[in-house]
């Protein structure tokens, strides 16, 4: 039995997250051991560094299964290969398959996370991007933005920001960065706002709940130490709007 480890792309748009359904609607993780299954025709459970939700993009997802495939020679480049033939024409991609460690697990072994959220700040409707950005007409203020962010940051009970069908044991995170940048401009309307968030780990919502909060700061509506007056009521009534899905990535996951 070899345990691989895969990194994996993806965009989310038409997935009902990550995880399988047991009501059979599509997921990237179904895909994948679907595709696993015709290559080696066994049924094999493949467990991810994180659950994104639907409409969530990844762009260095990370997971691992085991494999028994006998005497036969298989090469990390050989697997990817063969998984990506089964998977096209899904918007799925294999960007690495390698051996690893009988003890290494994607979820429980990950030190640090990053995700990147975007949002396209112009009145003309997103054409080409439709999908992959959150769209805010309003002008929004980066640098109050930027400052508003700041406050996330550290280690904090972030009651106020997820979702309140959140699974996880303990409301506390510790959010190492957070991180807004002003993208390039669009040559005749607007800009790109780049949003970045690292921690070892997130609760439900957590980051996009984080982003429609400093949404509000750069559309004037809230003043940047609002942001701890959030973090100290532990309610999730108290925080901004859940921000779309569609904006979302995972960009790397550090082991």
């Amino acid at each position: 039995m070899t345990r691989w480890k895969l990194t994996i792309e993806y965009v989310g748009t038409d997935y009902s997250g990550w995880q399988r359904q047991e009501l059979g609607t599509p997921s990237v993780q179904a895909s994948i051991e679907e595709a696993i299954k015709k290559f080696c025709q066994q049924d094999i459970t493949i467990h991810a560094a994180g659950r994104t939700d639907a409409g969530v993009h990844a762009k260095g997802q990370v997971a691992h299964f085991d494999l028994d495939y006998g005497t036969r020679k298989l090469e990390g480049p050989d697997l990817a290969k063969a998984l990506n033939a089964h998977l096209r024409p899904q918007p799925i991609g294999i960007l690495k398959a390698e051996v690893v460690a009988d003890d290494f697990h994607a979820r429980f072994q990950a030190k640090n996370k990053l995700y990147e959220y975007r949002i396209m700040n112009r009145s003309a409707f997103p054409t080409f991007e439709q999908g992959r950005v959150w769209h805010v007409k309003r002008a929004l203020d980066v640098n109050s933005m930027r400052e508003a962010a700041q406050y996330f940051v550290g280690h904090h009970d972030f009651t106020t920001f997820r979702a309140s069908e959140c699974q996880a044991k303990s409301p506390e995170r510790t959010l190492d960065r957070l991180e807004v940048y002003e993208g390039p401009d669009h040559p005749n309307d607007g800009k790109d706002i780049l949003i970045e968030a690292e921690a070892r780990s997130f609760l439900h919502h957590m980051v996009r709940n984080m982003v429609g909060t400093l949404a509000l700061v750069g559309e004037g509506k809230w003043q940047p130490e609002n942001v701890q007056k959030a973090l100290d009521a532990r309610d999730r009534t108290k925080g901004g709007p859940t921000a779309p899905a569609d904006g979302l990535t995972l960009m790397r996951v550090d082991y």
